[in-house]
């Protein structure tokens, strides 16, 4: 997947156009095809909840001056549909959804946004109750058929799920989701606990979702990777379903791990992610050009068998 030398990183535009103006959404994007990066994931909905309309839309906008501003970038465009508000301020009630005319609608704006014919990786981006998972694997199918775009995946929704729309997409004719997105990290909220910040109640990474990938060729995408900054910033402490002994343990083996390759924790925790048996791509939502340098640093530290056998084994 993707060119040699190609970081396994991607980043993440879902502040491009409200906290982050042009100037200092450009200067990510440009530090990162300069470093080798090539996929850029945004959704339609970013960032209704901090923009005065309500309403989504300023990211895909801010990419797509960026592209006028660089015809011929070599980049992959990755976005999403499903919880963009159809009324401003109207989330969740009024999101759109994934039904086939939401869909095809959300996919319309974000080509005019994008200024692109097509898009490279479109995403199911919300578990949405009020449309069959079947239909939703067919719907989303048909735009690789028609040539919309490359190839769909899908975020946030629970693994039986996700095959019940491959299954029926394949039995369509048609392409099912090739990966999936969702949270993950190397410490792991204490089982049973309320996961700060976390909207989706399928919206983890767990060992089933490994094995899932693993045996049925897809790839896998995970947001939070760095836990907002927590492994190495005192001001921003672990949120309290992340505080408990397993952790203790498994923080007390990354430092080592980080202090032995002369590495940050966060950055080992990148690297760990990224070069696992079943390679992970970490999604980068920093807004700083240090914290995207920092982090392309960590997708490509590499870690010795016995680091990553510690690390994995701690807790």
């Amino acid at each position: 997947m993707g060119r040699v030398n190609e970081p396994r990183l991607v980043l993440g535009a879902m502040y491009f156009g409200t906290r982050l103006d042009d100037r200092a959404s450009f200067a990510l994007l440009d530090r990162f095809v300069a470093a080798g990066g090539r996929w850029i994931d945004t959704a339609n909905c970013y960032s209704f909840w901090e923009d005065p309309s309500g309403l989504g839309g300023q990211s895909e906008e801010v990419i797509g001056r960026w592209l006028r501003a660089n015809p011929g970038a070599d980049v992959r465009l990755s976005t999403k549909v499903g919880v963009q508000p159809t009324v401003p301020h109207g989330h969740p009630e009024h999101d759109e959804g994934l039904s086939r005319q939401a869909v095809r609608a959300g996919l319309a704006l974000s080509l005019e946004r994008l200024g692109v014919e097509r898009i490279d990786r479109y995403w199911a981006h919300p578990e949405d109750l009020r449309e069959p998972i079947d239909q939703v694997g067919v719907t989303f199918g048909e735009l690789v058929r028609d040539g919309l775009v490359d190839e769909v995946a899908i975020c946030n929704n629970p693994t039986w799920a996700v095959e019940r729309a491959r299954a029926a997409a394949q039995a369509a004719g048609l392409a099912p989701f090739a990966g999936l997105q969702l949270r993950h990290s190397y410490l792991q909220p204490k089982p049973g606990v309320v996961v700060e910040g976390q909207d989706w109640r399928f919206g983890m990474v767990t060992p089933e979702t490994v094995d899932y990938v693993a045996r049925n060729d897809l790839d896998l995408w995970v947001y939070t990777a760095l836990l907002l900054g927590a492994y190495d910033r005192d001001d921003r402490p672990f949120t309290p379903a992340y505080q408990h002994e397993g952790n203790a343990a498994r923080l007390q083996v990354l430092g080592e791990v980080a202090d032995e390759v002369g590495a940050s924790k966060g950055q080992v925790v990148l690297a760990w992610l990224a070069g696992g048996e079943v390679p992970m791509l970490p999604i980068l939502g920093g807004s700083k050009p240090e914290q995207l340098d920092s982090a392309l640093a960590g997708v490509r530290l590499e870690l010795t068998a016995d680091q990553r056998a510690r690390l994995d084994a701690a807790g």
